[in-house]
């Protein structure tokens, strides 16, 4: 098992009730083990409240595809703002995810370095009554979103 680049980052009880912590084992639950193929953004993505919504797919090398959809409720909201694929590393297996800058800057990372990096917006809003954290969602090849 390689060791974790990045150590786990702590955030204040009145700035997330967990959720942001979640978000990320989730996407690491989805990519570790896999290669990445592509991502994609503007992506119509399954939405649990509704049909479809704006997203970013990423296409693993198992030809599954992990959706991450943007959540905003009233103040509250996460978005990806930005990605940065680095096509040099992507013939590397996943090892995990980790986060700096209380989790502004995600690390999608292999043995070689960061495989994905993704930049992304959050805040909680007036603590915990609205939903915020990423809607992820992993689809088998057949699926489509």
């Amino acid at each position: 098992m390689t060791k974790p680049t990045y150590p786990a980052e702590t955030l204040d009880a009145d700035s997330d009730d967990g959720t942001m912590p979640e978000s990320r084992a989730a996407l690491e639950t989805a990519v570790v083990g896999q290669r990445i193929i592509s991502v994609e953004r503007d992506v119509p993505v399954p939405d649990r409240y509704s049909d479809t919504r704006t997203g970013t797919v990423i296409t693993l090398g198992n030809g599954k595809r992990v959706a991450l959809a943007n959540t905003g409720d009233c103040c509250a909201y996460t978005e990806l703002e930005a990605f940065l694929l680095h096509a040099d590393r992507i013939d590397h297996v996943i090892t995990g995810v980790g986060t700096t800058d209380g989790y502004t800057k995600w690390h999608v990372y292999a043995d070689m370095g960061d495989v994905l990096e993704l930049t992304v917006g959050w805040s909680c809003g007036n603590p915990f009554y609205y939903g915020y954290g990423f809607d992820i969602t992993v689809l088998d090849n057949e699926e489509q979103p």
